[in-house]
């Protein structure tokens, strides 16, 4: 069956000499698959945030009901549930924690390039009232709590847009 299958990793074979009722379900076949799909979908009412990433503008949405700032943006603010506008942020702010990650889970081409490991950062940006969740270039043992942070840009290309920027140590 091997010429049969061009994905076939292997198959294990089963111990003919031991008696075992489930034996039968015991020799194990396994083939590579490779999926694809694609489809297209829209960033909606965050789309700005994009567009100004890649203008090398951060931008968050501000409530003027409770004057919170949300970084990333929302359209509606979950404390009082009124629209929020746009506001643009400095791109600077301090790091208030972080991961270092070992294993790339490779969701995009943008993930998939990145060389483990790589440090997940959360950021609270100034003016704003949420952390911000992004990739932070630098080592895991140079961070500390506190240091400064600034929102830095790539050149692209990229294949998801929140990937055109990144954090840096300020």
């Amino acid at each position: 069956m091997s010429d049969k299958v061009s994905s076939l990793i292997d198959i294990t074979e089963r111990d003919e000499s031991v008696d075992d009722m489930w034996g039968g379900f015991r020799q194990i076949e396994r083939i590579r698959l490779e999926l694809s799909q694609r489809y297209y979908y829209s960033l909606g009412r965050q789309s700005r945030f994009f567009i100004e990433l890649a203008n090398q503008r951060f931008f968050a949405s501000a409530c003027d009901g409770c004057e919170k700032v949300y970084a990333p943006p929302r359209p509606l603010c979950p404390a009082c549930l009124r629209p929020c506008d746009w506001r643009e942020l400095s791109g600077e702010g301090s790091l208030e924690t972080w991961s270092a990650l070992y294993f790339s889970p490779g969701t995009n081409a943008d993930v998939a390039a990145l060389e483990p490991p790589y440090v997940l950062a959360y950021a609270l940006l100034d003016g704003a009232d949420t952390l911000f969740p992004h990739l932070l270039r630098a080592e895991a043992a140079s961070l500390q709590r506190g240091m400064r942070l600034r929102v830095a840009y790539n050149e692209g290309p990229v294949s998801h847009p929140i990937h055109l920027m990144y954090f840096a140590p300020a």
